[in-house]
């Protein structure tokens, strides 16, 4: 027996992969263009899943403010928040978060993935439930795994499911937190916020909402889901990354419970991690600005989001979901899934290729996320390159 006998299933995919003779996961990107182009082994390419939805990450606010945080600040804080102090960038962001959403509260961590590992782990443990929607991302399962919560799922995106599971719970579920995404990464459908809102409150349990694929791009501010469906002041905690729409990294959550604070001194996370750079501060604090003052971002970023799905869908292509900044093709098998992701990126188009078990009911993916940069003539080429390739398969599988 050996430590590393664990991952032999592992790499036993790594190797079904390797003799296709696609690498989807050793992709060396030589240089960054721009929000929307790079250099892909030599060659310019469409870069059509990075989900830069708002194609920050080279505004020139952003870069001047994250480049000016790191002459006055330095290139790190070097330790935690607990223990080597607040930067004064770190309170103002988290001021400017709880007005967004105008809450009394708002916490800042060092990545998306620690925003959900944090808060659920300090806020469910083991008298607590947790009660999660099936298609939740991995973070949420592995903080909800670190509190020791009993976990329940329901059916994803059915708000009869969870009532009747919290109607099992009897006087328990006033001790659950349901557990929803805005915006679920893979397929790019929108959760009925408004719906699971009403379930859960009637049974007294409280509502956790993962807003970080739809900041920026749902809501007449572009606050999320549940601004749209206008149920903002009913979710208890919302949780976002900066890593899509703001361009850089890091994440929170926001809430119009006081007691948020508390969970500083409880979610080790939060505690043990060193806090986020004052340039990544800076650049996202940019990035807020720039949202909430220009909505025609929003607005573009919807516009190539109906260009492409109705491309895709006139090509013959199956489709995930309603038009969304995500727009994911699905496959029936790997290997067509990996044929087709390489046909994309020979043709200078790089999209995620997404295949089980990470993916909703057994799908092989060949996702593609939106940017408000995208120009009209670079969704066109997309939609053509897809239809091409989509003729080429038809064609094959006849043959």
């Amino acid at each position: 027996m050996s430590i590393f006998d664990k991952f032999e299933p592992v790499a036993k995919v790594r190797r079904q992969i390797a003799a296709t003779g696609v690498d989807p996961l050793g992709i060396p990107i030589d240089d960054i263009i721009s929000a929307t182009e790079a250099v892909v082994r030599g060659k310019r390419t469409i870069l059509a899943g990075s989900n830069n939805y708002l194609g920050l990450t080279f505004d020139p606010d952003c870069v001047q403010a994250g480049a000016d945080a790191l002459h006055r600040q330095g290139t790190g804080t070097t330790g935690s928040r607990m223990a080597n102090g607040s930067y004064a960038g770190h309170l103002a962001l988290e001021a400017e978060l709880a007005d967004f959403y105008g809450v009394s509260q708002a916490i800042v961590f060092s990545t998306g993935y620690q925003a959900n590992l944090g808060m659920l782990a300090a806020l469910a443990g083991p008298r607590d439930v947790v009660m999660l929607d099936a298609d939740c991302h991995a973070s949420i399962y592995d903080g909800v795994k670190l509190g020791g919560a009993q976990t329940l799922r329901f059916r994803h995106s059915d708000p009869a499911d969870l009532d009747k599971r919290l109607r099992r719970l009897g006087e328990r579920a006033v001790d659950t937190l349901v557990v929803i995404e805005g915006i679920y990464s893979m397929l790019g459908d929108q959760a009925p916020v408004a719906a699971i809102c009403d379930v859960a409150h009637a049974h007294g349990a409280l509502v956790y909402l993962d807003e970080a694929h739809s900041l920026g791009v749902c809501g007449a501010t572009g606050s999320g889901v549940a601004e749209q469906e206008g149920v903002l002041d009913r979710v208890d905690f919302v949780v976002g990354t900066f890593s899509k729409s703001l361009g850089a990294a890091g994440g929170f959550c926001a809430s119009r419970h006081d007691q948020l604070d508390m969970v500083r001194y409880a979610s080790r996370p939060y505690i043990f991690t060193a806090s986020p750079v004052p340039s990544v501060i800076a650049s996202t604090r940019a990035a807020l600005a720039r949202l909430r003052a220009t909505p025609a971002l929003r607005d573009r970023l919807w516009h190539n989001a109906h260009r492409l799905h109705a491309g895709l869908t006139a090509a013959g292509l199956r489709l995930g979901s309603a038009p969304g900044p995500v727009v994911a093709a699905m496959f029936d098998t790997p290997e067509q899934a990996l044929t087709f992701w390489q046909g994309l990126l020979d043709n200078g188009i790089y999209v995620n290729l997404m295949l089980p078990p990470a993916t909703p009911n057994g799908w092989c993916l060949v996702r593609c996320s939106l940017s408000a940069a995208h120009s009209d003539a670079q969704i066109d080429h997309m939609i053509a390159v897809f239809a091409a390739l989509g003729g080429e398969a038809t064609a094959a599988a006849v043959g």
